[in-house]
C-alpha cells in the first residue's frame, strides 16, 4: 500500500499522481532519464532546476528530501500552516519532512518550480504495542480536526448533521460560504482540492461510470458524506468548527 502521494504541477487527475509504497524512491529534477531505466522519475522542465535536482524517499508514515543541487537550496513548506518551512541547504540529504500537506519549492529561471508531496497515512500504537506484542496499527480513518480538510467536511455533513436527513449535500459556493468565516481565503478550487484530499485519505474512489466531472465530484462527496456519518467521523459537537452562530436548521445553506 503506498504511504506517500506525490502531485506533480499541474496534475489535474488522480491517474497523474506519483504513489510511493514505503522504501520507495522518486527522483526529479530536468533529465527524463536516470542511470537507473526503472526508478521513479519526476521531471520539472525548468533550465535553472538541476538535471538531477533530487529524491525523495517513501517511509511509513513520512517522507524523507535530498537535496542533489550544488547551488541551491529548498524549501519545504506547509501550505496549510502560518509560515512553517524547512530549509534543505545544497548537498543536504535524507531530511526527515514533518508536515501531512508538503509543497517543494525549488527556484527556476521564473519563480519556482514545485510540487506537492501527500502522507495520507498515520500509525499509532495499539494496547498490545504498549505490552510489547504485536506491531504498530494503522489507522483507518485517521483525521485531524485542526486541519481544513476536516473543516470542509463538517460543512459537507453539516445539513445531515443538523437533522436534515434527505437533504442534498451543499454545492460547492455554499460550502464555501460556511467555511469562509474562519477560512477566509477558500474558494472553488481550494474546497475541490480538499474534497479530492479526503477521498485518497479515506480510501475512497469515484465510480468508474461516472465520467462527467459533476457527476463524478458529486458521486465523491456524497461518499465522503456517507462515510463519515456511518462512521461517526464527524458529530454535531465539530459544527462549532463552522462559526458561532449556527443558521436555521429549516433553510437551505445560503448560496
Amino acid at each position: 500500500m503506498e504511504s506517500i502521494i506525490v502531485v506533480p504541477p499541474g496534475c489535474a487527475r488522480a491517474e497523474e499522481q506519483i504513489r510511493l509504497a514505503p522504501g520507495e524512491v522518486l527522483h526529479f529534477g530536468r533529465a527524463r532519464r536516470t542511470a537507473a531505466p526503472d526508478a521513479l522519475r519526476l521531471v520539472l522542465g525548468d533550465e535553472a532546476v538541476s538535471r538531477t535536482a533530487g529524491c525523495l524517499t517513501a517511509g511509513a508514515a513520512f517522507w524523507s528530501l535530498s537535496n542533489l543541487s550544488r547551488h541551491h537550496t529548498y524549501v519545504v513548506e506547509n501550505p496549510e500552516g502560518a509560515g512553517e518551512h524547512i530549509k534543505l541547504a545544497p548537498g543536504r540529504v535524507e531530511a526527515p519532512v514533518p508536515f501531512e500537506f508538503s509543497r517543494v519549492l525549488l527556484p527556476a529561471r521564473e519563480g519556482m518550480a514545485t510540487f506537492d508531496v501527500w502522507t495520507p497515512r498515520h500509525l499509532y500504537t495499539s494496547a498490545a504495542h504498549e505490552r510489547g506484542e504485536g506491531h504498530t496499527t494503522a489507522h483507518a480513518f485517521s483525521l485531524d480536526r485542526s486541519k481544513r480538510y476536516f473543516l470542509v467536511l463538517v460543512a459537507l455533513c453539516e445539513p445531515r448533521l443538523r437533522g436534515r436527513t434527505l437533504a442534498p449535500l451543499p454545492t460547492s459556493a455554499q460550502l464555501i460560504s460556511r467555511v469562509e468565516a474562519v477560512w477566509p481565503e477558500a474558494n472553488r478550487a481550494s474546497v475541490q482540492w480538499n474534497i479530492d484530499y479526503l477521498a485518497v485519505k479515506l480510501g475512497l474512489k469515484p465510480a468508474r461510470e461516472q465520467s462527467v466531472c459533476g457527476e463524478r465530484m458529486h458521486g465523491k462527496k456524497e461518499q465522503l458524506a456517507s462515510l463519515a456519518l456511518r462512521f461517526d467521523l464527524v458529530g454535531e459537537d465539530d459544527l462549532e468548527l463552522l462559526e458561532t452562530v449556527a443558521p436555521d436548521v429549516c433553510t437551505p445553506l445560503p448560496l
